[in-house]
């Protein structure tokens, strides 16, 4: 039989290339994604489309409302998503502990389903500077798992899976055309419209172009000029 991951798809391309890394290593995935109050909803249809792409064995999404908080462009539209180009830093497109509470529910429903392995896309290399895509941050969730759920504490490891962590933006898009990720469905945009067409000039955006050129492989996405 094979074993339950939790993944964490969020709808953009990390997210997918990370739910095709678990299923290419025999996983049955259960698809975790979040309404949390971002600007647009096209990602969370884009996670719907990719999720049943790739196989998932289930698809959920839950409704947090981080936008009860705001603190981040992502959350508030009183503040503007950058477009200048990336800039060193933290920037306003952080949402405050967004992947720690997100990890966290991935967690519960991990326990649920008796599995022992959750995997998330975040990367360490190519990405806006956020602090909880780093690789000691993951370590630090890993060990506090294991210490604060039942199956942590009766032996049964609890792994964070981050396979892209160490992965230049081009290496994810060349290793997720090798696994067959339709990137044309993923959203990666800051600030897409309701149909999923990107600005083009949000980090994200920046980002994920420059990933495409440098992986020599066409560009799927759409834009909105």
């Amino acid at each position: 039989m094979s074993a339950n991951a939790v993944v964490l798809l969020s709808g953009g391309l990390d997210s997918a290339t990370c739910l095709a890394i678990a299923r290419s290593r025999g996983f049955d995935c259960y698809c975790l994604s979040f309404d949390y109050g971002q600007r647009h909803s096209a990602e969370l249809l884009a996670a719907r489309q990719v999720a049943q792409a790739l196989g998932a064995s289930e698809h959920r999404i839950l409704n947090l409302g981080l936008a009860q908080f705001g603190g981040s462009a992502l959350t508030d539209t009183a503040i503007a998503v950058p477009v200048g180009g990336v800039q060193p830093g933290i920037p306003v497109t952080y949402v405050p502990a967004r992947n720690t509470i997100m990890l966290s529910l991935a967690l519960a429903w991990a326990e649920v389903l008796n599995s022992r392995d959750i995997f998330v896309g975040v990367n360490a290399v190519d990405y806006s500077g956020y602090p909880d895509c780093r690789p000691e941050y993951i370590a630090a969730f890993e060990q506090m798992a294991n210490l604060a759920t039942r199956a942590g504490v009766e032996g049964c490891k609890l792994s964070i899976h981050a396979p892209l962590i160490a992965l230049s933006k081009a290496d994810i898009i060349r290793t997720g055309s090798v696994l067959g990720v339709d990137y044309g469905l993923t959203v990666s945009c800051y600030q897409a419209d309701e149909l999923g067409r990107a600005c083009g000039v949000c980090d994200s955006c920046r980002l994920r172009a420059e990933g495409f050129a440098a992986a020599g492989i066409s560009d799927p996405t759409s834009y909105l000029v």
